[in-house]
């Protein structure tokens, strides 16, 4: 396992057919949104599976559904530091998505969502993210109000959202292995910076996941990316356990946007750093391949 001063790059996750880390029981009180998709071509690749970025887009999506009709006041924005994935089952090529999202803990100036998604041909995967409540204006951190919490505390039923990071930086060995991964003009969204599932892209183009394989996967941002930011992509393997960085050698400003937290707002991709780099975006997938007989459904 590659260390860093900071502590393990990559944490072990759980076996996806074994106990889940994320807690996926819709709540008896409090507001549950709902969402559908289909799984289009442009979400999938030659395997038909559906990508990590395309997950998250639809995350992200039902999310923006939520915070559009919460009523909150656009004073706050929200600025996105993780998102755990358990992956069961990967949506494939046309099949259709249920998701149903919440606030599943809160804190004073951060809060969690978990979303659920089940799918028309089988498909299984929760979702948990933590947003840290920002100024819209200045972007500077911000407390929760009264407000927020009559919408979203009774779902969270008096659960402590941690905004703690826990993955580690690349060692030397790593950095010296990391190959450019440029950015497009079509990565930067409306708000002048890299939109988060371009992150998950980053991770599906490092790792090796088969359409029948299952996964678990945590995405932790600390800087947001901006279009002049040119990073390195640094990945690192242990088995079925993958480690993936977004390395920067430049500097990028916080950036402040509207986006999909447990209320309204905004939304940057983020990131940490070890001396020959900052890291961008920090990131492990544990795979579960299929067995002998392959298909799962």
């Amino acid at each position: 396992m590659t260390m860093s001063p900071h502590g393990p790059a990559h944490v072990p996750a759980p076996p996806p057919g074994g106990a889940s880390d994320i807690d996926d029981e819709l709540p008896a009180l409090g507001r549950v949104v709902e969402g559908r998709r289909k799984v289009r071509m442009a979400d999938v690749g030659a395997d038909r599976r559906a990508r990590l970025d395309a997950l998250a887009r639809y995350l992200h999506d039902v999310a923006e559904d939520d915070a559009a009709t919460a009523a909150l006041p656009p004073t706050i924005g929200w600025v996105l530091r993780s998102t755990r994935m358990e992956i069961r089952t990967f949506p494939a090529l046309g099949e259709d998505l249920e998701l149903r999202t919440f606030c599943s803990a809160t804190a004073n100036r951060w809060a969690e969502r978990t979303t659920v998604a089940q799918g028309s041909q089988g498909a299984t995967l929760s979702a948990v993210a933590i947003w840290v409540a920002v100024d819209s204006q200045t972007g500077a951190p911000a407390r929760l109000d009264e407000r927020f919490f009559s919408v979203y505390g009774p779902s969270a039923g008096g659960k402590h959202a941690s905004a703690r990071l826990v993955l580690g930086e690349p060692d030397g060995r790593v950095i010296d292995r990391a190959r450019p991964w440029p950015l497009r003009r079509s990565d930067v969204d409306a708000w002048g910076h890299v939109n988060n599932a371009i992150a998950w892209a980053a991770v599906e183009d490092a790792v090796d996941i088969g359409p029948e394989d299952s996964a678990v996967a945590l995405l932790e941002h600390h800087v947001p990316i901006g279009p002049s930011v040119e990073p390195v992509l640094a990945v690192d393997r242990e088995g079925d356990q993958w480690s993936v960085w977004l390395l920067d050698r430049g500097e990028a400003a916080p950036v402040a946007g509207p986006g999909a937290g447990p209320g309204a707002g905004s939304v940057a991709a983020r990131v940490v750093g070890p001396g020959a780099g900052r890291v961008l975006v920090a990131a492990t997938v544990r795979i579960s391949p299929a067995g002998p007989s392959g298909a799962r459904r």
